[in-house]
């Protein structure tokens, strides 16, 4: 044996000790410093976002504040036009209610079955709901009255009297004539005198009559102006005769001297129908004042006017002395029912089956 053997070793390519656990470090480090990285910026956007939402909670509850403040305003409001409204009410129905010296207003209105009937009668019987001491004599041009006035009247709890009277033949207005064609509402109002003299005819019955279209439109004043009428009453109408508006004339002693009429001014009172009410006293004296089919177009107001005053002095201009117009001469437009026609085609039902229009 050699003293001094040859010892061989082997080296292997191996990486240095430590090198592979260095780079998992690595690896980790850099995914702490991307999630890092990652976080911070979640930060920002997060409070960007706690920030607007902030703002949004701000501005959410500023306007809440706000539409709060409004609407206690509108309450207040509301309650106060309540309360002047409700007082108002009361101050003149106590005011009214048992005083045999307040006079009744009766308010004829002629009226027909049309399509825009309901929502008509249905405008004025609001007005009427407000006014104290207010008769409504509704006469229908008819042989029978019909429920859906009668209902009407019932559902709108006005002191009233419903009456029918049929216009005759002769007289009645054809599909194509102009309503200026034949005199309306002729047989109707005299059906309502007649009833006036037959159940208000005694000494203690005092009362104003007035001829109230359901077509026009009223104001509330109106009618605490008329109780005022001693003998005729008169006052401006709006939008009638071509005019804006149609007044008597009244001179500074407070006496009617004329009127300001352009259509048929000729006539002994030019005068629309709304612009005059009558003390019922002067009904119930005399029978001969009433309407009549034989006179000429427009002359229905000068025909019963000259059977209670003889002359323009008689009048009493009311409203500031005919210079405040409280009644306006409206006129609905007949509506079309195109579609109707295209249901029945079509073999459907009328799209108010079942229903009062």
């Amino acid at each position: 044996m050699s003293p001094n053997p040859t010892v061989k070793i082997k080296y292997h390519s191996l990486a240095p000790i430590g090198d592979s656990s260095m780079k998992k470090k690595k690896k980790v480090l850099f995914l702490i410093v991307i999630l890092v990285v990652f976080i911070w910026i979640l930060g920002i956007f997060s409070r960007s976002s706690e920030s607007d939402l902030e703002l949004g909670e701000d501005s959410l509850r500023a306007m809440l504040i706000q539409t709060q403040e409004e609407l206690r305003i509108s309450r207040q409001q509301m309650l106060h036009y309540e309360q002047m409204l409700t007082s108002s009410c009361v101050d003149q129905i106590n005011a009214y209610h048992g005083n045999d010296q307040v006079p009744t207003i009766y308010v004829i209105t002629p009226t027909y079955a049309r399509p825009v009937q309901k929502a008509e009668l249905t405008r004025l019987s609001h007005t009427f709901m407000l006014v104290p001491k207010l008769h409504w004599i509704i006469v229908e041009d008819a042989t029978n009255k019909t429920e859906l006035v009668a209902n009407l009247l019932k559902e709108s709890n006005i002191n009233h009297t419903h009456l029918h009277a049929l216009t005759p033949d002769q007289y009645k207005l054809k599909k194509k004539d102009g309503h200026w064609k034949k005199p309306r509402g002729v047989q109707q109002r005299n059906a309502a005198l007649d009833w006036l003299r037959l159940f208000r005819s005694s000494d203690n019955d005092k009362g104003i009559v007035y001829f109230a279209d359901d077509d026009n439109s009223y104001s509330l004043k109106l009618f605490s102006e008329m109780r005022r009428v001693k003998r005729v009453g008169v006052w401006p109408v709006g939008l009638v005769g071509g005019l804006k508006v149609e007044k008597s004339l009244v001179n500074a002693q407070g006496k009617v001297i004329g009127f300001n009429s352009m259509w048929a001014p000729q006539r002994p009172f030019p005068i629309d129908m709304a612009g005059f009410a009558i003390n019922l006293d002067l009904i119930n004296r005399n029978e001969n004042v009433k309407f009549s089919f034989d006179v000429d177009r427009g002359y229905q107001e000068s025909a019963i006017l000259s059977k209670v005053v003889t002359s323009l002095s008689q009048l009493e201009p009311l409203a500031d002395n005919c210079t405040k117009v409280y009644v306006w001469h409206t006129r609905t437009i007949d509506p079309t029912f195109a579609y109707e026609a295209v249901l029945k085609k079509k073999h459907m039902a009328p799209s108010d089956l079942g229903m009062e229009v």
